[in-house]
């Protein structure tokens, strides 16, 4: 119950905030929309919402789905391979530090009229660095004395990948997962934004700015803030499965 009314009380915390902040300075909601003015235009475009918020919230998931893949892929080349960390690393490091709101158009242009798979592939481009790296740090990292002893075994590469290598990489996987959560969002959203013909909460959130409904706006904000903080919910709980015995309490 406390784990779960903290937050509750936080949020609850940061509305009021908001609500005197815009009462006190006296904004019209064009400037600043207050979480009173929300509700509705969440129920005035509520089948919207709910229509726009799975279109938005299934393409993040394979998205983020496909990062993974890819990422904890790499991350085993690179951490297992020091050839080929020294090989790749540079190149990631390139891609991921070029602004992925200059990638959009261009992906938009060599795929045209297929919006899941350009906003897909934005959100898996944006969220997969983070976990390839942690995956390959948590590996390369991996403390040669336990590979030398299971080797003296005879453990094969395999069994000592299962059973040293794989649970030492999931702290710093589930850690990067929380991040490229967020990540995959923004990849979405941005491409959601942009194509002209795009479906989800970006192109509602376009729809406000269009028609200068600044409601609405903030309401997709505050829309997709609550599918962030779920699926991040969601990965706590698959942490606490998989790796709950890396969680050290904190007094």
């Amino acid at each position: 119950m406390k784990k779960i009314a903290i937050p509750l009380i936080a949020m609850a915390i940061f509305l009021v905030f908001w609500e005197a902040l815009v009462w006190i300075n006296d904004w019209p909601n064009y400037k600043m929309a207050s979480p009173s003015d929300l509700w509705p235009a969440f129920w005035k475009f509520r089948v919207l919402f709910l229509n726009y918020g799975w279109d938005t919230l299934w393409r993040t998931v394979v998205g983020l789905l496909l990062a993974v893949a890819v990422g904890v892929g790499l991350g085993m080349v690179m951490g297992f391979s020091k050839t080929m960390r020294e090989a790749l690393y540079p190149l990631l490091v390139g891609f991921n530090a070029i602004p992925k709101a200059t990638v959009v158009p261009i992906v938009a242009l060599i795929f045209v009229g297929q919006h899941d798979l350009n906003t897909i592939l934005i959100a898996f481009m944006i969220s997969f660095f983070p976990i390839a790296v942690s995956v390959s740090i948590g590996l390369s990292t991996l403390e040669p004395e336990y590979r030398d002893i299971l080797r003296a075994l005879g453990a094969s590469k395999a069994v000592i990948f299962w059973k040293i290598a794989l649970p030492k990489t999931l702290p710093e996987f589930f850690g990067a997962l929380k991040v490229a959560v967020t990540l995959a969002f923004i990849g979405t959203n941005l491409m959601e934004i942009v194509s002209p013909h795009g479906r989800g909460l970006g192109a509602l959130f376009d729809s406000g700015k269009t028609n200068a409904d600044y409601p609405l706006m903030f309401a997709v904000l505050i829309a997709l803030a609550l599918l962030g903080i779920i699926l991040y919910y969601v990965v706590v709980a698959l942490e606490k499965v998989f790796a709950g015995w890396a969680e050290r309490e904190v007094t």
